[in-house]
């Protein structure tokens, strides 16, 4: 025998801040899907790749605090990232236990034929650019006071 719950506004799952971040993360990585095949990446290595072309030849420390993750599991993506021609992984004179992490030329022309994706997004997102950027700084603003809240 089941009995039914009462309905609860601040319970309904369409009420939820998490699922509405969670439910458009999804949409945003089916979107970027295609446009990153293209280029022969996945949606993790995309990213490490921004951070890369922005900071070439960070620790892999430093990568994975700017990804907000943990380094060891960047390291498997860092790996493949390696294997793909893409970055060259190198150990610390000064530390061994310190690796970073430098790009090749061929991610280096990556850099180049991932300058369209912005504009892709811009259009998928049916958003203009300002009501984007005003979206990107609450989601920080958000992600801020999270972090800070750990």
């Amino acid at each position: 025998m089941t009995t039914q719950v009462q309905p609860c506004a601040e319970l309904l799952l369409d009420n939820q801040l998490c699922f509405a971040l969670y439910s458009t993360s999804l949409l945003m990585t089916k979107t970027y899907k295609p446009l990153l095949q293209a280029l022969g990446l996945t949606y993790p290595q995309y990213l490490a790749m921004l951070v890369l072309w922005e900071n070439d030849g960070i620790t892999v420390g430093e990568i994975s605090a700017r990804m907000l993750t943990d380094p060891g599991s960047l390291t498997p993506l860092l790996k493949r990232l390696e294997s793909e021609g893409l970055l060259q992984r190198v150990r610390s004179n000064q530390d061994e236990r310190v690796v970073q992490l430098y790009l090749t030329d061929q991610g280096r022309a990556l850099h180049e034929q991932a300058k369209a994706l912005p504009a892709c997004i811009l259009k998928a997102s049916g958003l203009s650019l300002e009501q984007l950027a005003s979206l990107k700084e609450e989601l920080v603003e958000l992600r801020s006071h999270l972090q800070q809240s750990l």
